[in-house]
């Protein structure tokens, strides 16, 4: 075999491997790839794929101690930047008298205040999970 047609062999087979490769690709595959990664539900009409949604989250409320676990302990058992710490009694009564009690905490959970943004990061938290996590922190 002389040099060009040892110079023109190997680009063939790569050509040829692609084309193979290519043709292999479906229109199953195309749709699968370009199929849209959620749906917009309308109130009022039914929405595919919320019961799905429901049993992934585990449908029902989570306990104080969820929310602590989850979004509230990294920065109240260390006390970052200020924040009382869980079970310091004293801190939290100090900042529940100053708020209105515990309502007043809630209102500023819910809002967020100093380095805290609203819910704590838990933007799906109810305010019956953050005020059940604030008895939990505080102890009041």
């Amino acid at each position: 075999m002389n040099l060009i047609n040892k110079i023109l062999v190997a680009p063939a087979a790569v050509l040829a491997l692609w084309a193979a490769t290519a043709q292999a690709t479906t229109d199953e595959a195309i749709a699968e790839r370009l199929k849209p990664v959620g749906e917009v539900c309308v109130m009022g009409e039914e929405c595919k794929g919320v019961g799905a949604v429901a049993a992934v989250s585990g449908g029902g409320a989570r306990t104080g101690d969820d929310i602590i676990a989850k979004y509230c302990g990294a920065c109240h058992t260390p006390g970052i930047l200020g924040a009382p710490k869980i079970g310091d009694t004293a801190a939290w009564k100090a900042r529940a008298d100053k708020e209105g009690g515990l309502d007043g905490l809630l209102a500023k959970a819910i809002s967020g205040i100093n380095a805290m943004p609203p819910k704590g990061t838990c933007g799906d938290c109810s305010d019956d999970e953050l005020h059940a996590a604030i008895e939990k922190m505080s102890g009041l």
